[in-house]
This record gives C-alpha cells, structure tokens and sequence, in this order.
C-alpha cells in the first residue's frame, strides 16, 4: 500500500510540474517565399518575395505540443499573364500566421517539427490597384515541417494555401472589369527564427 501511494503522490508531483516547465520564447523570424497567383481568368508564373519580424512560441515540452505566432512583414512579388499582356507587382501585407506544432527530438539539441494552422494576411500597399481590385484581408492555411537546433534556432519549409480570394475584378484590354472569382496566392516559404 505504501508504494501505491508514494507512486501516486510522484506521479502527481510530476504532473504539477509539467506547466511550471513551459517554454515561453520571443524571437525574430524571417525567410523568403515563392509565389503564384491561380485563377480561371488569368495565369501567373512564379515569383519571389520576402517576410521578416517579431516571433512568439509557446510550448509544453514533456508532450511536445506548442503555438507559435509571429507578425510579419512581406513583400510578394506577383507575375500575372492575360491573353495580350502581363504584369509584375509587389504585393505588401502584414502576416499574421498562427500554427499548431508538434515537435519531437533529443532534448534541446536536435529536434524536429510539424506545423499547420491559418494565416492573415493585411494589404498595406500594393501595385495591382491599376490591374484589380485587391481585397484588404485574406486567409490562408499554412502545412510545413522543420527542424530545431540548439534550442535557440529553428528552420523550416513550408506551403501556404490561398483560402480566401486575393482580389475581385480584373480590367480587361477596353478598360472594363470582368469577374475573377477565383484569385489566390500560394506560396513555398523557407524560414529561419532565432528564438531568445
């Protein structure tokens, strides 16, 4: 009976000191991305860009769950082809991507991670106010993998999808709009964060 309760009362002291463990972890982030715009009406060939600023991470680390969150400055550059022109613009945003991950490894010197979740993306300042009529919000989904070392860096691959539309209507060459109900951005993104 004594070593069921001291087992007990062990387990349970583990238990309470799991959240005392948390990692809380401010850092800065940054990479460049790959993108491509896909539409019914129009056709957009690959085109890069950059993003950089403030990360946050959270983490439990005995079951390897966390949330990162980061808000990012980005500057996407976008090719876009209709029948007899084409077009090459910076698109500016704010991103806020928050993602669930899920990290596994050898302690804090190697470890790797699986990370999923939406993205919000505000528009600042872009060049397509001529060619369309950009949306001042979008939503995207965001799946990647990466690696950690040393605790302190961390870098990573991942593929944003295009949730919701980027813009509305298009110009055609007279000058009036018709309807591109089907315009979305995705990305490949290569990052690295350093984590304080």
């Amino acid at each position: 009976m004594k070593k069921i309760l001291s087992t007990l009362l062990v387990a349970v002291c583990l238990f309470m000191a799991m959240p005392a463990q948390a990692q809380f972890h401010f850092g800065l982030k940054g990479g460049l991305d790959v993108s491509k715009i896909s539409s019914d009406v129009l056709k957009g060939d690959n085109a890069t860009g950059f993003f950089i600023g403030p990360m946050v991470e959270f983490t439990l680390p005995v079951v390897g769950l966390g949330i990162d969150a980061a808000a990012l400055y980005s500057q996407s550059g976008l090719k876009i082809k209709t029948e007899g022109s084409e077009a090459t613009e910076k698109l500016k945003s704010i991103e806020v991507p928050v993602n669930l991950k899920w990290s596994v490894g050898l302690g804090s010197a190697l470890g790797v991670y699986l990370a999923a979740g939406p993205q919000f993306g505000f528009n600042i300042d872009n060049g397509f106010d001529k060619l369309m009529d950009t949306k001042t919000c979008a939503v995207s989904v965001n799946v990647g993998v990466g690696v950690k070392l040393l605790s302190h860096l961390q870098i990573g691959v991942n593929y944003n999808i295009g949730a919701s539309k980027l813009a509305e209507l298009v110009p055609d060459e007279v000058g009036e709009y018709i309807s591109a109900p089907n315009l979305r951005k995705n990305s490949w993104q290569v990052s690295a964060a350093y984590l304080f």
